[in-house]
């Protein structure tokens, strides 16, 4: 018996059943105690403790309505966030994946001098921190490209989609690195005959793409996007520094960030506030839970 079925085979044992039960219900309680507090009414959450719910239980719904639709800015507002949430989380998950998958492939596939050395630059470029990027982005946006007194590229004047297309720029940018480098190893893993055989029979680069690389590889792409999807929906810094903190465009992290303030003592709204920005991220991951898991065993799995 090798190394690989005797972790199998302890792994399948009772006592290693009940262990991983005990850590799920440790780690989801956390989460099932944020939940109960979000409808428990204002008085009793800050006096007792959640679990005191199920000696007096009492449940109501004014904690989301207020945070959601409250006729005040000190109420939450969430909903016109949550929409920005949305509108910034969605194209930037779709335009890095896009440009990931033709640069992948071609970098998987295509011959052309120095691609080795392409490849190599940008999996060098998942270890620069994020925060390097911010002050030479800002200056790109507000003042444009010069070299040498000669403006290469004018300033963004985009007008109210100016704070979206920063956001999305940005997060775009973040991202190429990471998702062609995941893209490539899939797509460098595909069977080569398989792609000769397409391009025998008069196959376009783009029929190839469409028709037979990207259904292959949908399950790292749904992985990258499930990535992506959780990095941008709970971002605070990018957000609040290209997309700022009006409720026209800033993400809803920074409006729960406002909210939380330095004491953070508007428990009721902070504990409904917090499950609203849960919701969506969960819905996504348990949608494409299925593809996210073979993208991650498909990369270790050979014959």
């Amino acid at each position: 018996m090798n190394a690989a079925s005797r972790v199998r085979s302890k792994l399948a044992t009772r006592t290693a059943s009940l262990i991983a039960l005990i850590i799920a219900l440790l780690w989801t309680t956390p989460t099932f105690g944020l939940l109960l507090s979000s409808f428990r009414p204002e008085d009793e959450i800050k006096s007792t403790g959640w679990w005191t719910f199920f000696g007096t239980p009492n449940l109501t719904l004014e904690n989301y309505q207020e945070v959601l639709f409250g006729s005040s800015s000190s109420s939450g507002q969430l909903f016109r966030f949550l929409i920005n949430s949305i509108v910034i989380t969605v194209p930037s998950v779709l335009f890095p994946l896009a440009f990931a998958a033709l640069a992948a492939y071609a970098l998987a596939w295509l011959k052309f001098p120095g691609r080795d050395w392409i490849y190599l630059g940008i999996f060098a470029l998942q270890i620069v921190p994020l925060q390097m990027a911010l002050v030479p982005l800002l200056s790109f946006f507000s003042q444009g490209v010069t070299v040498f007194g000669v403006t290469l590229l004018p300033a963004w004047e985009l007008g109210e989609m100016q704070p979206f297309v920063q956001v999305w720029f940005a997060h775009t940018c973040f991202a190429l690195s990471f998702a062609i480098f995941l893209l490539h190893n899939f797509m460098a893993e595909l069977p080569g005959d398989l792609i000769e055989a397409a391009r025998v029979d008069g196959a376009t680069h783009g029929q190839i793409i469409r028709r037979i690389i990207l259904p292959l590889v949908a399950p790292a792409l749904a992985t990258f996007a499930i990535f992506q999807f959780l990095w941008v929906w709970n971002d605070l810094l990018v957000g609040l520094i290209f997309a700022g903190g009006t409720a026209e465009s800033a993400p809803m992290t920074v409006r729960l960030a406002q909210m939380a303030g330095t004491r953070g003592d508007e428990w009721q709204r902070l504990t409904a506030g917090a499950f609203v920005s849960v919701i969506i991220p969960l819905v996504v991951f348990l949608s494409m839970q299925r593809y996210f898991v073979r993208g991650l065993l498909a990369g270790g799995i050979k014959g």
